[in-house]
């Protein structure tokens, strides 16, 4: 706790990350307080958050016909706004795409009409909205996109890069490089921060194409697993209590869900086995 206080959120010379590794605490045990929003927008982005997750392809507008019609008075205006700060945003095609944060680059897709044939092959990421009850924070993920193993995962309670950058770090501490490393088009992947990371390893960097559902659709189910199996069962008070339940679930998830697609064997399984015979050959 002493340590925790130690941290200057507002220090205009030193990032809290940067402060965190100084005094030697994890960036993932370090949250400022949670975004204040009132108990009704609260109510309102758990209800966005379901929906979405049922139907990505919602945007703004067919999102307040929905609110509507369940007795929420809302405008479109209202509705973006909350959109923007829970970082959905439709895959359906838009006329006109994002323009990318200046100084950031895009970089091409990659894994079409591309195998993946192993683990350690391709790795993902992406960042979804978690709702507490009262409030909500970010979690962001690395997967191996041939196993579904997840490698690091962190949550935060804003949707700058650190926390991002920091899962990376750790997937590459504890279980070496991948050839590739897919996200999607957002400011806190094409940001120098994580794409310099991917470099420095000689990884490829792949980047979702915009309004392309597909792309890097196995994190998104994993998304769907999360909120379906944990996330909407429970409530949490705290991001500690979020923090234990999440580390209980991706235990799980990894070592004793079976998937189907795996041939009815776990992720842990399949990235073990395989990862291990390709070290000793």
């Amino acid at each position: 706790m002493q340590k925790r206080v130690m941290v200057e959120p507002d220090n205009a010379e030193l990032s809290i990350r940067r402060q965190c590794e100084l005094i030697g605490l994890p960036r993932s045990s370090y949250y400022r307080p949670e975004a204040m929003e009132n108990e009704e927008n609260l109510v309102l982005m758990r209800l966005m958050d379901e929906e979405y997750t049922r139907h990505p392809f919602f945007g703004s507008r067919t999102m307040v016909y929905y609110l509507s019609r369940l007795g929420h008075k809302v405008n479109r205006k209202h509705v973006q706004r909350l959109m923007r700060l829970m970082g959905l945003v439709s895959i359906a095609p838009r006329k006109r795409t994002s323009i990318p944060a200046k100084g950031h680059t895009v970089y091409p897709y990659l894994l079409r009409g591309f195998e993946i044939e192993r683990p350690d092959h391709v790795w993902c990421s992406d960042i979804t909205y978690i709702r507490l009850t009262h409030g909500f924070v970010y979690l962001t993920a690395v997967m191996d996109w041939y196993s579904r193993y997840v490698l690091s995962w962190e949550i935060s309670v804003t949707m700058d890069d650190g926390f991002c950058v920091s899962a990376l770090e750790r997937a590459l501490r504890r279980h070496g490089c991948p050839d590739i490393f897919n996200t999607d088009q957002g400011c806190q992947y094409t940001g120098g921060a994580f794409t310099d990371v991917l470099k420095s390893h000689k990884i490829r960097i792949s980047m979702d194409g915009k309004g392309r559902a597909m792309d890097n659709i196995m994190i998104e189910r994993l998304w769907r697993s999360v909120k379906y199996e944990e996330v909407y069962i429970k409530d949490y008070e705290t991001v500690e209590d979020l923090t234990n339940a999440l580390r209980t679930y991706f235990e799980f998830y990894n070592t004793e869900r079976p998937h189907a697609s795996l041939g009815g064997r776990t992720p842990a399984e399949v990235y073990n086995q395989i990862s291990l015979l390709r070290k000793t050959a």
